[in-house]
């Protein structure tokens, strides 16, 4: 795909991206795609999964107790617990703010680790990762942030968000649908959304403007950025997933490279669907 070595004009030191189709069809792929980057919060989806895997294994439930009093599983992954950003803060009674939060990821991990007796980052990896072939990809730290994977790694991992095998179908739906609709929040990077949509670990695009998606991303869109510069979306309605890890850190330059490059991934899609 000719719209994918628009990352070599990025100003990073070394980008990656591909894309891959619900079907599993990489149709393009560019820069080191097995070179390891630094995921930042492009780890949660990948937690999440691992969440979910856990509550149809039957450890634990979506609406058990977890984190602050009235606290549950479903509002740690919707990021709807009340917990601060990053410190262990309740800040809201649970189901009334969408505060986005790296405790509230950790806590998930530890809720997890307890009931599976299997600390989380090898929980992740036993339920997740090995069995996908991610073998470039590892927890080292916060399950909110601290994992670490290549592109090519990746694209497994869009591939079966898309056309799940490990989860059943309709779980994966529920992963993308937003949880407690209607609830403002910040966006990092981008400000106060209203609504601010969250689905299980994925982020909604829904109407945000502005956003880290293109302009003519669906609203069905999801998925998650990171602050280390990275993006990993799924857009349903042409059945395809974007990913694309850098070295230089989110900022201004993200704001401005990303939406045209996704606009244009989508129009090159677009355009071989005919």
């Amino acid at each position: 795909m000719q719209s994918l070595a628009m990352i070599d004009d990025w100003p990073v030191p070394t980008a990656a991206a591909a894309v891959v189709r619900a079907d599993g069809t990489v149709t393009g792929a560019h820069g080191p795609v097995d070179r390891r980057f630094p995921l930042a919060s492009v780890t949660k989806p990948l937690a999440a999964y691992a969440v979910l895997v856990a509550v149809e294994e039957g450890a634990l439930e979506l609406d058990e107790p977890a984190g602050p009093e009235g606290s549950t599983v479903r509002h740690l992954l919707a990021h709807t617990s009340g917990l601060a950003f990053d410190e262990h803060k309740v800040s809201a009674e649970p189901g009334t703010r969408r505060i986005y939060s790296n405790t509230g990821f950790e806590v998930l991990a530890d809720h997890v680790a307890k009931a599976t007796d299997i600390p989380f980052a090898e929980y992740l990896h036993q339920a997740v990762l090995e069995p996908l072939g991610m073998t470039g990809t590892s927890l080292e730290g916060s399950a909110a942030k601290d994992a670490v994977s290549t592109v090519n790694d990746l694209v497994r991992f869009a591939a079966e968000v898309q056309s799940p095998r490990l989860l059943d179908a309709r779980t994966v739906l529920a992963a993308m649908t937003v949880v407690h609709p209607g609830l403002d929040g910040l966006l990092p990077g981008y400000g106060r959304q209203r609504p601010n949509d969250w689905g299980l670990g994925f982020e909604i695009k829904d109407g945000k403007s502005p956003h880290w998606t293109g302009a003519s991303s669906s609203p069905h869109t999801f998925g998650h950025f990171g602050q280390s510069g990275t993006f990993l979306w799924i857009d349903p309605e042409v059945g395809a997933a974007c990913v694309a890890l850098t070295d230089r850190a989110f900022g201004a330059w993200a704001v401005e490279a990303w939406p045209p490059f996704t606009d244009a991934v989508l129009a090159e899609l677009r355009s071989a669907a005919g």
